[in-house]
C-alpha cells in the first residue's frame, strides 16, 4: 500500500479528502489553482450525512459551532401561502441533527485549519495527470512535478482531470436553471429559520445564519449564459411582489455581494470513478443540482469512504475499487433524485403542473416528507479512527 496522494483542488471535497487522507496516516499535497484563497461563496447547508462525515474527520464539533440549525420553515408560494413545512427537532430526532447553515467561506476556513500549511500548493495548476507506473502517478503543475502513490481529482464539475480520464465522455450540461445568490450585508429580522418559495420557473429561498444574517437564493429557468447588468435590480423586478422577507433580503444586499452561476450538471453518469491510481470525487465525480443540497454532502461522503477504503485495503487498487463500488451507486442514485426534485419543483413552469405540484405538497403528510429525507440524510459513515 503507497502512502503518499495529490489532491487536486481545495474546494470542500478536496480538503475533507486531504483531512481523510492525512487521518489514516498518507502524506497528502493539495494543489490548488487559486493564487488567493478568497473563499467566495455565499452559505451552505449541511444534512446529517454531511455533519456524520466531518465528524469521522474530526472538524464536525468546529462546524455545528459555526452553525445555525434550521428548525422552523418550508415550502411556500409567491402569495405566501404554506404548501409544506418542516420541523427542524422532528428531523433531528431522527437522524440526531437538524440541517446546519453556515456560511461557505467559514467552512472552507476550518477544513484547511485541519491541515498543515505546507499541505496547500496554491497558485498551481494541474496540466497534466499521468499513470507513469504500475504504483506511481505524476501532475505536472507547471514547473512543478509531483510523483505520487495517489492522486484524487477534486476539481469541479468542470473536471480537467476527468476529461483526461474519459475524453469520449460528454461532461457537464446545462441543467436549464441559473442561480443568483448572497449573503445579506447586516442582520436581517427573520420569523423561520429555512424558507423555499416556489413560483412559476422561479425559486427564492434562504436560510438564516449565526450572526443573524441570512444566505439568500434565487433560481430562474433562463437561457445559459444569461447575465444581468444590475442583478439586484433585476431581482428586485422579478419578485418584489412575492411575500416577506424576500424584499427585505435583497434590500439588505449589496450589488457587488451577488453571485451568479448556470447551474450545470454530469447527466451522464461516469461508468467508473477510478482510473488507475487516479480517484474522482466530490462534483468531478458526479456534479449534480443542488435542488436537495446534497452536492457537499455527498463530496464529504467521498472523501471519508475513500480513506477508509485506503485504510483497510490491502492494496491501492482493492480500494479504489471498494471505494467505486461503494461510492458510484448513491451519488449516482442522489444526483437523479435532485434532477427530478429540480423539475417537479422550481422547473415547473405550466400553470396547470405548478397547481398540481401545490396540491400534491399540501396533501402529502409531514411523515412522508420527512421519510423521503432520510433515504439520503441517514447515512452512516465507515471509522477512521
Amino acid at each position: 500500500m503507497g502512502d503518499t496522494a495529490v489532491v487536486v483542488g481545495g474546494g470542500i471535497g478536496g480538503l475533507a479528502a486531504a483531512i481523510g487522507l492525512r487521518r489514516v496516516g498518507w502524506e497528502v499535497t493539495v494543489v490548488e489553482r487559486a493564487s488567493v484563497l478568497d473563499d467566495a461563496g455565499a452559505g451552505i447547508s449541511l444534512a446529517a450525512n454531511g455533519l456524520r462525515a466531518l465528524d469521522e474527520l474530526g472538524v464536525g464539533e468546529a462546524v455545528r459551532e459555526a452553525s445555525r440549525g434550521q428548525y422552523r420553515g418550508g415550502t411556500r408560494t409567491p402569495g405566501g401561502g404554506w404548501l409544506a413545512r418542516m420541523d427542524g427537532a422532528v428531523l433531528e430526532k431522527a437522524v440526531g441533527t437538524p440541517i446546519m447553515a453556515i456560511p461557505r467561506s467559514t467552512l472552507h476556513r476550518l477544513l484547511r485549519d485541519s491541515l498543515p500549511a505546507e499541505t496547500l500548493l496554491i497558485g498551481s495548476e494541474a496540466e497534466s495527470v499521468q499513470q507513469i507506473g504500475p504504483g506511481t502517478v505524476r501532475v505536472s503543475c507547471g514547473d512543478t512535478v509531483l510523483d505520487a502513490d495517489l492522486v484524487v481529482a477534486a476539481d469541479g464539475i468542470g473536471s480537467k482531470v476527468r476529461s483526461l480520464l474519459f475524453p469520449a465522455h460528454p461532461g457537464p450540461v446545462y441543467s436549464g436553471s441559473t442561480v443568483l445568490r448572497a449573503i445579506t450585508e447586516q442582520a436581517v429580522e427573520l420569523r423561520t429559520d429555512f424558507e423555499l418559495t416556489w413560483g412559476r420557473g422561479a425559486e427564492f429561498g434562504h436560510i438564516a445564519l449565526q450572526d443573524g444574517r441570512a444566505e439568500w437564493h434565487a433560481v430562474l429557468n433562463l437561457p445559459a449564459g444569461t447575465r444581468f447588468a444590475d442583478p439586484l435590480a433585476e431581482l428586485g423586478r422579478r419578485f418584489h411582489d412575492w411575500h416577506d422577507p424576500i424584499p427585505a433580503l435583497l434590500n439588505a444586499t449589496r450589488t457587488d455581494a451577488v453571485l451568479h452561476h448556470d447551474v450545470n450538471e454530469l447527466r451522464t453518469p461516469l461508468p467508473s470513478y477510478t482510473v488507475g491510481h487516479i480517484a474522482l470525487l466530490g462534483d468531478a465525480a458526479h456534479g449534480m443540482t443542488p435542488n436537495l443540497g446534497q452536492g457537499a454532502c455527498q463530496a464529504l461522503e467521498d472523501a471519508v469512504t475513500l480513506a477508509a477504503a485506503l485504510a483497510t485495503g490491502p492494496t491501492v487498487e482493492a480500494a479504489l475499487a471498494r471505494y467505486d463500488a461503494e461510492r458510484r451507486p448513491r451519488s449516482q442514485a442522489v444526483a437523479r433524485a435532485a434532477r427530478q426534485a429540480g423539475r417537479v419543483g422550481q422547473q415547473l413552469s405550466h400553470p396547470l403542473a405548478v397547481a398540481l405540484r401545490n396540491a400534491a405538497m399540501r396533501l402529502t403528510p409531514s411523515r412522508a416528507a420527512v421519510r423521503m429525507i432520510l433515504r439520503h440524510h441517514g447515512w452512516v459513515p465507515p471509522q477512521l479512527s
